[in-house]
């Protein structure tokens, strides 16, 4: 059994789908007004609550005997200052978080779950096939000119992540177009498109040393949709840290679009020297 902490996207559908196939039974918390109602029929249980409502969540788990639980999803930083309800336990926890970056907020909340008895874990152990490797998607090969756009968008990427800026950084031509903050990924592509047009290089890591059972970047159709929206010349992320979502549709839709899909080697950990790809890696 494996509990679910789902928030938005087609990450929580895809992975409750995977851990069933794998035998597990999946107890889902979801919340209102992120997750998508149909994750319901994909779980053998489900409970939904507000965001913010921290021991409404832990209780269910409880009451289900969950022992293991994941994170899948993202909630909406927007909705943290506008839609947070929080209960009596996260409350309380509000007082012990002494940062409010990402992986400082989050490791604050498993640790409130573990004190539980629900210990999180990372998701990949349940859905090792949806994650990312390394080489070229689909049938368009990244060019001369996306290759230097890529480069430089793994330096700015690394140097934005660092700071909690965003995980998104958009590039035309050694110029940077658009670095995500606070409005998502999607909302970045598409500012990048208005200001650019066509031919920009889309990048997306992880923070480095980001605890991946945290809200792990993902690519799916999506992301996909978005960049041939807006005539992205390619869409770049990390093996081994992404996770890929509908790969198979994602695949058509980029082929579709012309557009390059890479995976490339993940970054070093904050404390190493940044080195990037070589030909022979983009080349797959």
């Amino acid at each position: 059994m494996v509990g679910l902490i789902a928030g938005s996207g087609i990450f929580p559908l895809r992975f409750a789908e995977s851990a069933r196939r794998a035998g597990h039974r999946v107890v889902a918390v979801a919340h209102v007004g992120e997750t998508d109602p149909s994750l319901e029929a994909l779980c053998d249980e489900l409970r939904w609550v507000h965001v913010g409502q921290l021991g409404r969540t832990i209780r269910a788990f409880q009451a289900a005997k969950v022992g293991e639980a994941v994170m899948a999803g993202g909630i909406a930083k927007v909705r943290l200052f506008g839609g947070l309800r929080p209960d009596l336990a996260a409350l309380k926890l509000l007082t012990q978080i002494k940062s409010f970056d990402n992986d400082s907020l989050l490791g604050t909340v498993a640790r409130a779950f573990e004190e539980e008895g629900i210990r999180i874990v990372d998701p990949a152990a349940f859905c090792p096939d949806m994650i990312a490797r390394l080489g070229t998607y689909g049938s368009t090969e990244p060019g001369p000119s996306v290759e230097a756009d890529l480069r430089l968008g793994m330096t700015v990427a690394e140097v934005a992540s660092r700071a909690e800026v965003g995980q998104t950084v958009c590039i035309k031509d050694g110029a940077v177009v658009a670095v995500e903050a606070m409005e998502g990924t999607d909302r970045c592509i598409r500012r990048a498109g208005e200001l650019a047009g066509e031919g920009v290089v889309v990048v997306k890591v992880a923070m480095p040393g980001q605890d991946l059972r945290f809200d792990a970047p993902c690519i799916g159709p999506g992301t996909v949709r978005t960049c041939a929206e807006i005539g992205a010349a390619a869409l770049v992320f990390e093996a081994e840290r992404a996770v890929v979502l509908d790969e198979a549709e994602m695949v058509r839709l980029a082929d579709d679009a012309s557009l390059s899909i890479v995976g490339v080697p993940p970054l070093p950990a904050p404390s190493a020297v940044v080195s990037f790809p070589q030909r022979d890696v983009l080349d797959g």
